[in-house]
């Protein structure tokens, strides 16, 4: 582990505080808690540009363990990931023994100087010492955002190249692709995939024509409603709500051109289900995370901190913001200032900890929360940019 050197030292509103409420605040339960981080390691940003890695090692994933109070690494494996696409490439069955993880894009072997689309699903062995591939299975072109319902026997993937949803079945540490569902069309880059509480339907974010879809599920059977609806421009993260009345999306619409992009509030009790409301949080709002007690939103904000240095839109930090969720309506509690292309949140099962990927520094950012303040905690290296990064889904 390293510490946040400079990145801890830029807060603005978020508010330091001293070491034993820190410790206080890090402090998790006896449970286990585990945290997956996919790390791409064959791109790299030079000088605001996505750009293949010459001779790049493999794609990893990071397994970290929150039960212990302070964060520490399990183990560390050779795993296809990719940037492209939401941090949201990454799924854990609820009961912790197996992580699945996407990857949307690989060397292309005609060009190593480019990438092609992938449509590898990794299955992880959480319960192996250390954990373990067990299967390499595929998806379809792009494999991007991962859920897995909260009975642990269902699992989608979007592809985000492909304009469909690969359906697989869980049983015990047996994962089978149970064929694909098609949703939109390749052009409209499906991202984001969630299941709702009861499992009967899932949400499927379209970054490109700013839809999403609603797939109804009955067992193992998964259908396009056709019932789209709109969130805001270009949504791409999302998450529902443990009480599952509520998702909320992030979009990523004018953050390119410096512009405010979204979260969005869907009620899903409505009928039909429909946006509520919006909430301005800065350019590029590309890591989303409900709180497991459902009282709070996390969202990395890019800022600029992925633009060239000479561009205009360029800001040196990008921001970890938490927003309080009541019912339908969001507002700040608190920000802090983190690294340069940011990527995926997390939180821990108290919702006490929260984590931030930054891909540039190849680090994943600890905080401790108490419902008012953020404090620094220590920092975890990874092996490659850490892209995509999820827990067990409440």
């Amino acid at each position: 582990m390293s510490t946040l050197a400079p990145i801890a030292a830029r807060f603005t509103r978020a508010i330091v505080v001293t070491a034993p409420i820190l410790a206080c605040i890090l402090c998790a339960d006896a449970r286990a808690q585990i945290v997956v981080s996919a790390n791409d390691a064959k791109v790299r940003l030079v000088d605001g540009v996505n750009t293949t890695v010459p001779n790049a090692p493999p794609d990893t994933v990071t397994i970290i363990d929150l039960s212990r109070g302070q964060p520490r690494v399990v183990g560390e494996i050779p795993v296809p990931s990719s940037i492209v696409g939401p941090p949201q490439n990454v799924a854990i069955t609820p009961d912790e023994s197996l992580a699945l993880v996407a990857s949307s894009t690989r060397i292309d072997p005609a060009d190593a100087a480019k990438t092609a689309p992938d449509d590898r699903l990794t299955v992880i062995d959480l319960g192996a010492s250390p954990p373990a591939v067990l299967a390499t299975l595929r998806a379809g072109n792009g494999a991007s955002g991962v859920s897995i319902n909260r009975a642990g026997t269902l699992a989608l993937v979007a592809n985000r190249f492909e304009g469909t949803v690969s359906v697989f079945t869980i049983a015990g540490k047996t994962v089978t692709a149970a064929g694909k569902v098609e949703v939109g069309t390749p052009e409209s880059l499906l991202s984001g995939v969630v299941f709702t509480r009861d499992g009967r339907t899932a949400l499927v974010t379209r970054n490109n024509d700013s839809l999403i879809s609603v797939l109804a599920i009955d067992g193992t059977k998964v259908e396009n409603t056709k019932r789209d609806l709109a969130a805001n421009l270009k949504p791409y993260g999302i998450d529902v709500t443990p009480a599952g009345d509520t998702a909320i999306v992030a979009s990523i619409g004018v953050g390119a051109t410096g512009g405010a992009d979204t979260l969005s509030v869907i009620d899903l009790a409505a009928n039909p289900p429909r946006a509520v409301n919006h909430v301005s949080v800065g350019p590029t709002a590309e890591g989303l995370a409900v709180s497991p007690d459902g009282r709070y939103v996390a969202v990395t904000v890019m800022n600029g901190s992925n633009a060239a240095r000479t561009s205009p839109l360029f800001h040196d930090f990008g921001w970890l913001r938490i927003y309080a969720l009541n019912k339908t309506a969001l507002a700040l509690v608190t920000e802090s200032q983190i690294g340069h292309w940011c990527q995926g949140v997390a939180w821990s099962g108290d919702s006490r900890t929260v984590l931030a990927q930054c891909a540039v520094e190849r680090e994943i950012l600890t905080f401790g929360f108490d419902g008012r303040r953020l404090a620094a905690g220590p920092s975890i290296k990874v092996g490659g940019g850490p892209s995509g990064m999820r827990t067990v889904q409440k």
